[in-house]
């Protein structure tokens, strides 16, 4: 039902990102999800077992890790003369975009 067919029924699956490119590519790779953001504006919307894939800041990441909610980071091998620039779907294909699993932690409170 979800992305990649890896997620379970009882739970919302999210894909959070602003940019149209990536939305483009996984609707081109046939992802599904329930809910896409472009914005977290409150980490209380989410809930143990839930499955969030986009691109998070990592304090972002790690207090959703650590709700039990699982990450699925969209990572890229991009290359300089691209940073920075709003990337459509080819280039995402171009630079082997891919969703992977991330499971983040903070080392300490400080």
């Amino acid at each position: 039902m979800c992305v990649y067919y890896i997620f379970e029924i009882d739970m919302t699956c999210y894909f959070i990102t602003r940019h149209p490119g990536a939305l483009e590519w996984a609707s081109q790779q046939g992802l599904m999800f329930d809910i896409h953001l472009t914005h977290v504006s409150d980490l209380n919307m989410f809930v143990k077992d839930d499955k969030v894939a986009g691109t998070l800041p990592v304090n972002l990441a790690a207090e959703l890790c650590a709700r039990g909610v699982s990450y699925y980071h969209l990572t890229l091998e991009i290359p300089e003369s691209l940073r920075g620039q709003e990337l459509n779907a080819g280039q995402l294909d171009q630079c082997h975009a891919t969703l992977k699993a991330f499971k983040v932690s903070q080392v300490d409170n400080s």
